[in-house]
């Protein structure tokens, strides 16, 4: 959420990323379809952590 505001202010003309389509659609208080975009980026945030949580497992028990 601290990048959103650079990412509004620079995003190009007519172009917008997940992060800004969840917070146009939560702004509106259409919740319903924001929830979609938000819980992909909670997805796409979470597989890189567990991604790197299971390598460090495996590193430190070898």
């Amino acid at each position: 959420m601290k990048e959103l505001p650079a990412t509004l202010v620079l995003r190009p003309f007519n172009t917008d990323t997940l992060a800004v389509m969840a917070y146009q659609l939560a702004r509106d208080e259409r919740l319903g379809e924001a929830a979609l975009p938000s819980l992909a980026l909670v997805v796409v945030g979470l597989l890189p952590v567990m991604y790197l949580s299971r390598a460090m497992k495996k590193s430190t028990a070898a």
